[in-house]
């Protein structure tokens, strides 16, 4: 079997900014989750039988007690945000397994459950469905891919490493050292993303880069200004590493036996009559991009 793990979350903000708007005849808007919900179907159509779905149920979570500037749910449109509880409700009718993380994030669920599909020797593949790239972290040779359904681009270990060139074991310390902006970490002052891949590329992790730049057998440009950058922000990089690495001890799925898609509830039928019924403005398209 293949599993199939996707970002709710990510869903939900790319078909907002996707579709047009559409409101129930409550008056709710409902658009996104009529979109997220018809594409995962869409894939059961298309064999998908193991499927995991994570999602913020809230946005903040443990990090931000380590980091005042990580990510909230600060500048989320009402209309979007009224959705989140919404989707959560609708894809456990339909039939999915939801997982709604509040102290955790959603990437820690994804993670999670790769690892647990990952171990289970009758998987074939284990497809991450985001493009968040701090989930660039869970992927493993072959077997654990990460895929942008949105563009229809998978990448493996090789991937990964074309990417961002380093492999995804190093992605936490490449993130804490080029920062994230999604995430609401700056990085280390004067790392970019060329010099963080050639020292990741050579030593793998932050704590392996040797102190005194003159001894360093990698060669990125301004090394000496590096190393003093890295030096002065020794201790904000390797908590921004923390902030980077996604949990994969979450309590949420014993076994890959718990995703076996098996049709939806009985209420699914209502729940899909009235956002079908849903009435959307084709003349006012939100005209903005779906998140990258």
């Amino acid at each position: 079997m293949d599993v199939h793990l996707i970002d709710g979350t990510y869903e939900l903000f790319r078909h907002y900014h996707a579709v047009p708007p559409a409101r129930d005849r409550d008056g709710q808007e409902v658009a996104a989750v009529r979109g997220v919900v018809h594409s995962l179907l869409a894939m059961v159509r298309r064999g998908a039988t193991h499927i995991g779905v994570a999602t913020d149920h809230v946005i903040e979570s443990f990090r931000n007690d380590l980091w005042p500037g990580y990510k909230t749910g600060a500048g989320i449109p009402a209309d979007l945000w009224s959705q989140f509880p919404l989707l959560e409700d609708v894809l456990d009718a339909a039939g999915f397994v939801v997982w709604p993380m509040i102290a955790f994030e959603a990437d820690d669920a994804l993670a999670t459950a790769a690892r647990v599909a990952a171990a289970d020797p009758r998987v074939q593949q284990v497809h991450v469905c985001s493009s968040d790239k701090d989930l660039a972290q869970c992927v493993r040779g072959s077997r654990v891919v990460q895929v942008h359904r949105r563009t229809n681009v998978t990448l493996d270990d090789a991937g990964i490493m074309a990417r961002f060139g380093v492999p995804p074991t190093s992605i936490p310390d490449y993130l804490a050292l080029v920062g994230d902006a999604a995430d609401g970490y700056p990085g280390v002052r004067g790392w970019g993303a060329k010099s963080a891949a050639v020292m990741l590329a050579r030593y793998g992790h932050l704590e392996a880069i040797p102190a005194d730049y003159r001894t360093w057998t990698a060669n990125p440009a301004n090394p000496a200004a590096l190393a003093r950058h890295l030096a002065a922000q020794r201790d904000e990089a390797f908590l921004f590493r923390t902030l980077a690495t996604l949990r994969d001890d979450v309590p949420i799925v014993a076994d890959v036996d718990a995703l076996e898609w098996t049709g939806p509830q009985d209420r699914f039928a209502a729940i899909a009559e009235r956002l079908t019924a849903a009435r959307s403005d084709d003349t006012a398209p939100r005209g903005r991009r779906a998140r990258a």
